[in-house]
């Protein structure tokens, strides 16, 4: 019987030779291929690879199953990030975009993402059409790259120099890089390698090589992974600001000057302090179920609706495309802004960042110190915990039922359960405990007002949680 796909928070992922294999690559882009006809009997389709083991042989498997099916195929033959892919359909005029990623899990997994023609993800319910009609085998008669671009059914295309092209249109690069303001950036040996050099030739830079085993490390730029850089950023001292992308640059991680890390929940703050204060944008905004309730006090400051959606950026891309958002932003690093493409996107992040910041002469410290003057000043931290399957079921039972009313001495004053559960106690300190859509892990998630507090929750909650 064949493997069951099942499409996560963030597309379609297995372990390489495992459950993601050529010939499970075929029958999704099988069904990918018929709902497009569906949809347009024109259709086109651009596609793509990150830096992964077997990123371009994966894409030929799919571009075949395309050219076969009489779909127009836009391909890059170099590694790129997610969102070059995504404004690539936008550009191209294409029915979809196929990115070959795995995003920020363990080496190895790779994976298949979906994008749309509006510039970001596929929306939920086209989705649950292509997972609806997948096959159970689907055999190809292959060729090689070569030989359908001589056929006329595959077109060769620079999605980087879209992008470039795109990115000088929206920022004064010259400005910046002349402005003596010095960037540190990690790319985590991902997709971001070769952009963002290009962008900011002035950048020091650290992990642009490329190594699709990631140094045995998941590209997820969080403050665990993330330690040589931040040792680097204390020792150089002349670094103003630190950027890091994840495997295929859809998501952001920030360091301050002293080697700090700024979690997203931060990030989301001052993305939206800077697009409205600063540029003036107005939209309402829009987060995950995971991100912080701060957002919503900096926003009532302002006086910016708020929507709270599911985790998957899908769910929020779904309001981007349809209504006037200023921000859209997880808790997992992945943030779309106003005046881009409706997607995540680490590198555009980051440059609307050091944009305002170098040309007002602040550091990243000086906006989160205004940030905090109206919103109060917290730390949060994230652990991810490798559990059996029936133990981890058992927990989310537990959390259902109401079971857990205190973790230690933490008291509950009341519980959400938009996406997971999020309890609520004093003084701003909040445990959320949710299972990974894409990993088998159960994440628990905290809220306090310095990281030592964090931590001790963590510790609390942990031991609530499995002893």
């Amino acid at each position: 019987m064949a493997t069951k796909i099942k499409f996560g928070t963030d597309g379609w992922r297995g372990i390489i030779a495992n459950d993601f294999t050529n010939g499970n690559v075929a029958r999704v882009a099988k069904a990918t291929a018929d709902w497009m006809l569906k949809v347009d009997a024109n259709a086109s389709v651009v596609l793509g690879y990150d830096c992964r083991f077997g990123g371009y042989l994966f894409c030929q498997t799919a571009i075949n199953v395309f050219a076969e099916a009489g779909i127009k195929v836009y391909f890059d033959q170099h590694f790129v990030s997610t969102p070059m892919v995504s404004l690539g359909a936008q550009k191209l005029g294409c029915e979809l975009g196929v990115i070959i990623t795995a995003s920020h899990n363990p080496p190895a997994y790779n994976g298949y993402k979906l994008k749309a023609k509006h510039g970001g993800p596929l929306i939920v319910k086209h989705i649950e059409e292509i997972e609806a009609i997948i096959p159970e085998v689907y055999e190809i008669k292959e060729k090689t790259v070569d030989e359908l671009v001589a056929e006329g059914k595959v077109e060769l295309v620079d999605l980087e120099n879209i992008y470039f092209d795109h990115v000088k249109e929206h920022f004064d690069l010259e400005a910046i890089n002349d402005s003596g303001f010095i960037i540190g950036y990690d790319a985590m040996y991902g997709a971001g390698q070769s952009i963002l050099p290009r962008l900011l030739p002035q950048a020091d830079v650290i992990h642009c090589e490329y190594n699709p085993s990631f140094h045995g490390q998941a590209p997820e730029p969080v403050a665990k992974n993330l330690t040589e850089f931040a040792s680097y950023i204390k020792q150089m001292k002349h670094i103003d600001f630190g950027l890091c992308t994840d495997g295929d640059a859809d998501r952001i991680g920030l360091f301050d000057a002293k080697g700090r890390f700024i979690d997203a929940h931060h990030i989301i703050l001052m993305l939206i302090y800077v697009l409205h204060e600063y540029r003036e944008l107005r939209g309402k905004v829009v987060i995950a179920f995971s991100v912080s309730d701060k957002v919503k006090k900096l926003c009532e400051h302002f006086g910016i609706e708020v929507e709270v959606t599911k985790i998957g950026f899908k769910y929020i891309c779904e309001k981007m495309i349809t209504e006037d958002v200023l921000v859209g932003g997880e808790e997992s690093g992945g943030i779309a802004v106003k005046g881009h493409i409706p997607e995540r996107d680490g590198i555009w992040d980051g440059l609307v960042l050091i944009d305002y910041l170098s040309a007002n002469g602040l550091s990243v410290e000086d906006l989160i110190n205004e940030i905090y003057a109206i919103v109060g000043p917290f730390a949060y931290n994230r652990l991810d915990l490798h559990l059996k399957e029936e133990q981890k079921q058992q927990i989310i039972a537990n959390c259902k039922a109401g079971t857990y009313q205190s973790f230690g001495p933490l008291q509950v004053q009341r519980v959400e359960d938009i996406d997971g559960y999020k309890f609520h106690f004093a003084n701003d300190e909040v445990v959320m405990i949710r299972p990974s859509g894409t990993e088998p892990v159960l994440r628990i998630y905290v809220q306090a007002g310095d990281l030592d507090r964090v931590n001790d929750i963590i510790e609390m909650t942990r031991k609530q949680l499995v002893g």
